[in-house]
């Protein structure tokens, strides 16, 4: 073990610089001592060595294995017991025990343990849950005879071999459209009904995903699962019912094993069923959508009312379409639910439209109110504005327009009888029908109205009754045109002959015809019958002689169509030819020779205008033949063409067919072929072809004849074609298709309905064969086009005529027409077109009152004309009160109304006797709006209570002698019927038969109830008279009750008596004037004057008493709010006049007075502020919230209800007509909200006042000013807290009261508004959203510049602050919750960003400088690599060579330990157990790979534990935590100073370059955000606090807390246990170490606590132990040392200060890159002060002085608060040397980690 001390530290990369050579010789010395003494130690003890173990650390084997491992898996190689097993030196025998089940099975030879699962599996998850593996090993020392038991246990680690399973096949949810973003939609998840995984740890742990569906990427981005581990369904976008009505969203567990790779995951559907929310306003019908969205194009609605009509002859007027209205949200559950639609006029002109029209509210019916002068207004253009009844604020709005009309007597007419046009067959389409032939001037076809002026267009549709499918006539104005829909072509048709119907849609005039001519074109080519023609001629042929006639034919008529002839080539001057005729002649003087040839090229060209002239050629081929003496005839031409008509009479000749006989012979003609009916006969001798029998060109209208003439001699006949064209003549009659139906159907209330089709055909050709249709009956219901189809012309009512006989007449286009008729049924089909219509518009009827349930008070009728109706009554509900459907019913078949309740007319004060409500009825196979009506139902009171006395028994007081109309006493009496009403108007009188004496000296007031003397009284006392009183009414039956007053006659005594011992009047006003009379008191005495007054109750004076009739009124102002209710107490005195005419007082008595006050609105309204602020944002939305206004009043019920109305003062310069307000406000509610869009409004703000009226609106009024400023996220701030949006929205108005306190605490009276409360989102730009985070977006008003408060400004007002918001925010936050941040919105940021963004130029030298990183990003990756790799081999030399810290104190040293990382199964084991757990590793390092997972050669480099920002974060399962390493963390080492203005300042050691500079401090900025202090004692658990020696004073140093200064560097503080010391020689010193490092108390740690950030553990920190054994004394100068690690794994080195005084750790990180805002690793945890590790003292430091130390070493000792260099008593370089007393437990250090995968298995040892 020696050995094994000493390897390290010559191994070690010391830097030999500065190791001197007397440090290396002691060290040897020291180390070779150690040695003999170990080697001369007993031997004789090995045998009780046996059985033992030959490692170190706890006693118990821990090892970890697989669950379903296979059999025979090693589970220990070698369980390190000393001693042989087997063979012939055998020293133990080893067995197992408490082996259940036998899982483990032992090799005594290699003393290796095995896995025995043979037949079965080790499994770990239910139902088997073996979870760990128990045995003992026992040890025999066959030796001694001793037993000793191992133990060794098996930990089964968990496998990922279960998927998750859910508990149900699918899950549901239906939500609403309204559901805000962000809401949790779905919760079902957890408890028993999510997902479960049997495996245990990470494998067990289930996380819920959405799964992206690639074919629904709406439900992806709709719903989200923010925390994974709960499921929650969030609502991230807003749903749309009219879009999408069910969401399938598949949701996805899995487990969280360690590798992505190896979890298994299982898939459920969540079906989301969005419901219909009242989002949407209502659209007016027909709703034509906008392209693809969802928007109605706007509508209008057209009416026709004629002039100066009544009301009662058109109303309601008929609107087309009808006005209609739905709500667009249809589907909204409950129905009942569902709102109605209230119709109203927004605005017209003229503006006096509405004198004139009235919009039904429910029905949508216009009314005209009076007859309208059309001298006055000829037209109303109206707004129709549709609003739900529940104060939805999207209405629908469409366009009425209404023309007066004029009284419509007088049929249209056409100014001209007929009309002729010309249009040429070039003219394209479109071009309008000439008047002449010239096409100068457009033809005006012109009709008017007389019910129209002349000169306004009288809004005529003309229509032709054929061609309209080649001529259209324009649609408006008094002059109309004729156009070209189709081209023409005049060789087809040359002329079109129509009719023209103009109509008003009530008349019709006259058809007139017209006539259209086609103009010719030079649109045809002549063309020749033959391409070429041969031709033989004899040499005798003499000039002049023809030789063939050409003809071109060229359908063009005039000079288009005549042609004329010119050879152009070939004729070599032999030939000539006619222009005109064609005839080829040979020339003058020329003679033909024999087998001469001639090719003539003819040409025919037409005479049309020379740029339209059209030509054509043919050859003629010439051959030159000897003289033949018997040649045949020869015809002029080779072909005749002839066209005849078929009415041509027979026997007429047609054509000479002469034929030309050179030799003179006779020749005979004969028709060789193509006449095979005969019609044709050639005369033989002559051949004149004569027509022998009647043409039909229907038949045949094209002839072929062949004709020969033949001389007679053999090759002596010739042949000539002639073709007969036979044209035709108008000689048929339209004829009608048979096969068409002619029963026909149609619709009613379509107008244009298609009818049915008629078609008759004409075999005549041209105009003749052209046929035309129309309808000789109805022609105003019907019309029929040129092609036979028969429409409507207007809209058929079946209601009114369910049948009709059409007559067509069909007719073609000849000028003699010739015409036909077919007769056609059309019957008239029934559609829903009918509302149902009451018998009566308005039903009245009475209903008595308290009739019974159920009554029929009325029997309602309806009759809807359309066929197969089938109706229902009810009450409508739209627009009614509710509370008619409780009152009254209506059977949906009968009709019959009836009465639900008994009513009582005296309890219908509120609602009144009169109940008015609109019943319908409906069709319910139809579709049709219902019919309605109204019915007033009137309550009669039929008198039904009678007069009811206050009292049954009424008494009252008389004198004796009372004087006659002395009031006694007064009844009263109160009937239920309702006032104002004769059956609740009360009388009085006497029953004069009951008691007629005492009827004949009382009476009572008929009005009033007094109950006076009818005569002066002289009766005598005590006596008593009984008087019954008749309280009647004047109702239908008249009813009445009786009382009994009893009136008795005084004693002669002067002690007054009251009539009642309580007095309770009618409510008084609180607004009556002083001296309104509220009572009246009565007492009497015998002889007395009575004097009344009030004794109590009468506070203030506010009632007064007249002393002699008793009459109380006010006196003063009455206050309901003050005194709802006065009790008075009045008191009746009688006075006696004595002789000295003066009263004296005598005996009273007394009367309760009960003054009730009536409450009136007497006072104003009183906001709860003058003045409110609010700001909006540029972005929002039309109807946003901004603030909420509240006034309160004193006044109780309606009196204190407020409606509220904006005044909004109009901008200068702007039209008060058209300007459009910024804000609206719910007249009730006080909500404000915006009416316009904000954009490019920032930093303006409205200025606006608030009336709020009571009584709802009828009352009092007062006013407040409002504020609202316009923002946007430039202005405002986010606040970042760890805490779900529920609980900021939960609590926002008192988290707001806390911000804005903080804000006005610097601007007085500013106000923070809330703009959105959300899921936190990162603030690097990220889409994601975090909701176990939320983001509070808030901004400040200036009440002075009524304009938000500059985001800098707010931020600094907060962020200041922020621990002391946190601290009040705590009551309101869950546990833990807090602000993290106030951070800037990220709208800003990327604005930021996009300022800064680069331009083109800058662009390309950006991208050239990435280029170049990129290529030298491999260069660097090396030159990190191998820097890193070097560092590691450093790193782990170092941790060898190093003194770590030794075994901790027992007791809290696990306990810390495991507390530190987070574990929780280790709690589990006892004390000992866990000793035994912290001690060494059984593991060697090439083991950890199979163990952990963690390749034992690399490099464990630090990784935080703790972080800033979000406090501990402890290793998760499978994380690779790497231990940190000491070496190469600090490369500087100094002091911290206090200097005399308090300031704290960090002074590093100079290195050699840097000598000169020996001033060089850094000032400790100070940081209030951790004020928290760890120090001493304070930063222990209570265990180790309990556990620290008792002699702790007589310890050098325990370590104190780490900070982190600004510029990154870990300051330790340190303080002394000992609080005392002896004094330094030097006075200086003491007294700036006292001053400014005041370390004999906590006190300095504490402070310095406030002001840097703590570092509360810190991973693998190397501490100084105190030393147990050898405690020092301030005499050694030894161990109070500071420690530094520098970067080049150097040793470590100590400071000393002579005195004993105290020292500070300072541990500079620059390599490591700490900071203000980035992490820092931690292992050591609270335990690092109970636990400390030795000091490493200096030998020599003690013996020589620290001067002499620093020249030896040439280094400067650091100067600490400008001491004197030359004063020894300073801190100085020691060496590092290590004393082997200072070792207290174990001489092999090593530095320990977990959890790991929740196994406590050393990670690594060093």
């Amino acid at each position: 073990m020696v050995v094994k001390m000493v390897r390290p530290h010559l191994m070690g990369p010391l830097s030999w610089g500065r190791v001197k050579c007397p440090s290396i010789i002691g060290t040897g010395v020291l180390y070779l001592l150690l040695l003999s003494t170990c080697l001369g130690q007993d031997t004789e003890d090995w045998q009780y060595e046996e059985c033992k173990l030959s490692r170190s650390g706890p006693p118990a084997t821990i090892v970890a294995i697989d669950e379903e491992s296979p059999n025979g898996t090693l589970l220990v190689d070698n369980m390190q017991i000393n001693g042989v097993a087997e063979g012939p030196g055998r020293t133990i025998s080893l067995s197992l025990r408490d082996n259940h089940d036998y899982w483990v099975i032992l090799d005594p030879s290699k003393q290796a343990l095995y896995l025995n699962s043979t037949g079965r599996v080790l499994d770990r998850d239910p139902p088997s849950y073996i979870q760990s593996i128990v045995v003992q090993v026992q040890c025999t020392n066959e030796l001694v005879g001793t037993v000793i038991s191992h133990e060794v246990r098996i930990v089964v680690r968990d496998r990922n071999d279960n998927a998750p399973h859910f508990q149900q096949p699918r899950y549901y949810v239906a939500i609403s459209e309204l559901t805000p973003v962000g809401t949790t939609i779905f919760s079902g998840f957890r408890g028993n009904n999510g997902a479960k995984d049997i495996d245990d740890g990470p494998n067990g742990q289930i996380e819920y995903t959405i799964q992206y569906n690639p074919k629904d990427p709406t439900t992806n981005r709709t719903f989200d699962i923010p925390l994974t581990l709960f499921g929650s369904v969030v609502l991230k976008e807003r749903l749309n019912y009219e879009e999408i009505t069910r969401y399938l969203v598949i949701i996805q567990a899995n487990d969280r094993a360690p590798y992505p790779s190896e979890r298994s995951t299982a898939t459920t559907t969540l079906t989301v069923d969005v419901l219909d929310g009242d989002d949407l306003g209502p659209m007016f019908l027909p709703c034509t959508l906008v392209g693809n969205t969802r928007d109605c194009s706007p509508i209008t609605y057209r009416a026709n009312v004629l002039e100066l009509i009544e009301p009662n002859e058109v109303n309601p007027v008929n609107v087309t379409p009808p006005i209609q209205a739905v709500d667009q949200d249809r589907n909204i559950q409950p129905p009942s639910d569902r709102p109605g639609i209230l119709y109203s006029f927004l605005i017209g002109k003229p503006e006096s439209y509405a004198e004139y029209f009235s919009l039904n509210g429910t029905t949508a019916e216009l009314l005209i109110l009076k007859p309208i002068d059309r001298e006055l207004y000829r037209r109303f253009d109206l707004v129709i504005k549709a609003e739900q009844d529940n104060g939805h604020p999207l209405p629908a709005f469409a366009n009425l327009q209404i023309e007066v009309l004029d009284e419509n007597n007088q049929a249209p007419y056409f100014l001209e009888t007929s009309y002729h046009g010309y249009v040429s067959e070039a003219s394209p389409v479109g071009s309008t029908i000439a008047t002449a032939s010239s096409l100068s001037a457009p033809l005006a076809i012109v009709a008017l109205d007389n019910d129209v002026e002349e000169t306004r267009d009288p809004q005529l549709q003309l229509s032709l009754d054929s061609y309209a499918n080649v001529f259209s006539v324009s649609a408006t104005g008094i002059r109309r045109y004729l156009t070209l829909v189709q081209p023409l072509d005049r060789e087809t048709q040359d002329s079109y002959t129509f009719t023209l119907l103009a109509s008003d849609g009530v008349q019709q005039s006259i058809p007139v015809t017209v006539s259209i001519t086609v103009l010719d074109a030079n649109d045809n080519t002549p063309t020749f019958a033959n391409v070429s023609y041969n031709v033989n001629l004899f040499t005798d042929m003499v000039p002049g002689e023809t030789v063939l006639q050409l003809a071109a034919v060229d359908s063009d008529a005039g000079p288009n169509g005549q042609v004329t002839y010119r050879i152009l080539a070939g004729d070599q001057g032999h030939f000539l030819i006619g222009k005109s005729t064609g005839v080829i002649t040979v020339a003058p003087g020329v003679e033909l020779a024999v087998g001469r040839s001639y090719a003539l090229t003819v040409e025919g060209v037409d005479n049309g205008p020379a740029p339209q002239r059209r030509s054509s050629i043919t050859t003629v081929y010439i051959e030159v033949l000897p003289p033949n003496n018997q040649s045949p005839p020869r015809f002029l031409r080779q072909q005749y063409n002839l066209e005849i008509s078929e009415a041509m009479r027979t026997g007429a000749t047609l054509l000479n067919l002469q034929a030309v006989d050179r030799e003179r012979d006779p020749i005979t003609y004969k028709i060789h072929r193509g006449d095979a009916f005969g019609h044709f006969a050639l005369q033989q001798s002559s051949g004149y072809l004569v027509l022998d029998k009647p043409l039909d060109r229907e038949s045949v209208d094209y002839y072929t004849l062949v004709v020969t003439a033949s001389d007679g001699h053999p090759d002596g006949t010739s042949t000539v074609t002639v073709s007969v064209v036979v044209t035709d003549v108008n000689d048929n009659d339209p004829l009608f298709d048979s096969s068409l139906p002619v029963n026909l159907t149609v619709i009613e209330e379509q107008d244009h309905a298609y009818v049915g089709q008629v078609k008759a055909t004409d075999p005549d050709l041209g105009a003749s064969g052209q046929v035309h249709y129309r309808l000789v009956n109805h022609q105003k219901l019907f019309s029929i086009n040129a092609t036979g189809a028969i429409t409507t012309t207007m809209p058929l009512d079946r209601e009114v005529k369910g049948h009709y006989f059409l007559i067509v007449e069909a007719w073609d286009g000849a000028s003699d027409p010739r015409r036909s008729r077919s007769t056609l049924s059309v019957t008239v089909l029934d559609v829903d077109d009918n509302s149902p219509i009451f018998t009566q518009q308005t039903y009245n009827v009475t209903l008595p009152e308290n009739s019974p349930k159920d009554t029929v008070i009325l029997q309602l009728k309806a009759i809807d004309a359309d066929l197969g109706s089938n109706l229902t009554y009810q009450i409508r509900r739209q627009g009614s009160d509710r509370g008619i459907v409780r009152l009254f019913h209506i059977d949906p078949v009968t009709g019959e109304l009836s009465v639900l309740r008994v009513l009582d007319y005296e309890a219908l004060s509120e609602s009144g006797p009169t109940y008015t409500f609109t019943v319908e009825a409906m069709d319910t196979e139809g579709s049709m709006p219902p019919g309605l009506a109204s019915v007033t139902v009137r309550i009669m009171d039929m008198n039904d209570f009678s007069p009811v006395f206050s009292q049954s028994v009424y008494r009252g007081l008389v004198a004796p002698n009372a004087f006659k109309g002395t009031i006694v006493t007064t009844v009263m009496a109160n009937d239920s019927d309702p006032a104002g009403t004769p059956a609740g108007l009360v009388r009085y009188k006497v029953n004069q038969e009951a008691f007629h004496y005492s009827a004949s000296i009382f009476d009572v007031e008929q009005q009033t109830g007094n109950v006076v003397t009818r005569v002066n009284l002289n009766e005598e006392p005590n006596l008593k008279f009984s008087l019954v009183v008749v309280a009647y009414d004047d109702g239908e039956p008249v009813k009445e009750n009786t009382t009994l007053v009893e009136i008795t006659v005084l004693q002669p005594s002067v002690i007054p008596v009251f009539t009642q011992e309580e007095y309770r009047f009618p409510r008084v006003s609180e607004e009556a004037a002083v001296g309104t009379p509220v009572g009246n008191i009565m007492a009497a005495a015998v002889n007395q004057t009575i004097i009344y007054s009030i004794t109590e109750g009468n506070q203030g004076g506010v009632f007064a008493v007249n002393e002699t009739t008793g009459v109380i009124s006010t006196a003063k102002g009455l206050d309901y709010e003050a005194n709802s209710s006065y009790v008075l107490k009045v008191e009746a005195d009688s006075m006696r006049v004595g002789s000295s005419n003066v009263r004296v007082p005598s005996k009273t008595n007394t009367a309760k007075v009960v003054i009730d006050i009536q409450d009136e609105n007497d006072h104003p309204p009183v906001f709860t502020r003058s003045l409110y602020i609010g700001g909006v944002a540029e972005d929002a939305k039309t109807f946003t919230s901004v603030l909420q206004i509240q006034a309160l009043d004193k006044d109780t019920g309606n009196y204190s209800s407020m409606m509220y109305r904006l005044i909004i003062p109009p901008p200068p310069g702007k039209d008060t007509k058209v300007r459009k307000n910024g804000f609206i406000i719910e007249p009730y509610s006080g909500v404000v909200k915006t009416a316009i869009m904000y954009r490019n409004m920032r930093r303006f703000y409205f200025k606006f006042e608030v009336v709020a009226t009571d009584n709802y609106g009828q009352g009092h009024s007062s006013k407040a000013e409002i504020v609202v400023s316009v923002v946007n996220q430039l202005d405002m701030q986010v606040v970042v807290s760890n805490v779900p949006p529920t609980y900021v929205e939960k609590n926002k108005d008192k988290l707001l009261s806390i911000l804005e306190r903080y804000v006005q605490e610097q601007i007085p009276g500013a106000k923070v508004v809330v703009e959105t409360i959300g899921p936190h989102r990162r603030a690097d730009g990220m889409e994601q959203e975090d909701y176990t985070k939320s983001d509070l977006m808030i901004y400040a008003i200036d009440p002075l510049t009524n304009r938000a408060v500059s985001r800098q400004e707010l931020y600094k007002f907060l962020d200041g602050k922020l621990l002391d918001i946190n601290k009040e925010f705590q009551p309101f936050l869950p546990p833990g919750g807090r602000i993290l941040e106030i951070r800037t919105p990220e709208l800003v940021t990327s604005v930021k960003k996009a300022v800064q963004s680069v331009g083109y130029t800058e662009g390309a030298l950006l991208a050239l400088a990435v280029i170049i990183i990129v290529c030298c990003v491999p260069a660097i990756l090396i030159v990190i690599i191998t820097y890193r790799q070097r560092q590691a081999e450093c790193a782990k030399t170092a941790r060898i060579q190093m003194a770590l810290p030794t075994g901790k104190p027992a007791g809290g040293t696990a306990n810390n330990l495991y507390e530190e990382l987070g574990d929780n199964a280790i709690r589990g084991y006892g004390q000992h157990e866990t000793q035994q757990l912290l001690r060494p590793s059984l593991l060697r390092p090439e083991e950890l790979s199979m163990e952990s997972g963690i390749d034992p050669g690399q490099d464990y480099y630090t990784q935080d534990y703790y972080n800033y920002d979000h406090g501990y974060d402890l290793p998760q399962y499978g994380s690779r935590r790497k231990l940190i390493s000491p070496s190469g963390l600090y490369d500087e080492y100094g002091e911290v100073v206090v200097d005399d203005d308090g300031s704290y300042y960090y002074s590093p050691q100079e290195s050699e370059g840097e000598q000169g500079n020996r001033n060089r401090r850094i000032k400790l900025v100070m940081d209030r955000e951790h004020e928290t202090s760890s120090t001493g004692e304070d930063s222990m658990p209570e265990t180790q606090r309990s556990r620290l020696p008792s002699n702790l004073n007589s310890h050098a140093n325990v370590n104190g807390s780490i900070y982190v200064a600004q510029n990154g560097s870990i300051i330790r503080t340190r303080r002394t246990a000992n609080a005392t010391g002896p004094p330094h020689t030097h006075t200086t010193t003491t007294t700036t170490t006292n001053n400014n490092l005041k370390l004999t108390s906590p006190v300095f740690s504490s402070r310095l606590a406030k002001h840097f950030k703590k570092l509360d553990r810190m991973a693998a920190t190397l501490e100084e132990r105190v030393p147990l054994s050898n405690p020092r004394t301030a005499a050694d100068g030894g161990c109070n040392t500071l420690r530094t690690f520098q970067s080049s794994a150097t040793a470590a080195s100590s400071f000393s200060n002579a005195d004993n005084h105290k020292t500070l750790n300072v541990l500079n990180t620059g390599q490591s890159r700490v900071s203000l805002g980035s992490t820092s690793t931690s292992n050591a945890g609270p335990d690092s002060v109970a636990s400390k590790s030795n000091l490493l003292k200096a030998v020599q430091g003690g013996a020589e002085p620290p001067q002499s130390t620093v020249e030896r070493d040439g280094e400067n000792e650091s100067k600490v608060d400008g001491s004197n260099d030359e004063d020894d008593d300073g801190l100085v370089m020691g060496e590092p040397l290590e004393c082997p007393s200072d070792r207290t437990q174990s001489d092999e250090e090593e530095l320990w980690m977990g959890p790991w995968n929740s196994l406590h298995i050393p990670m690594t040892k060093l």
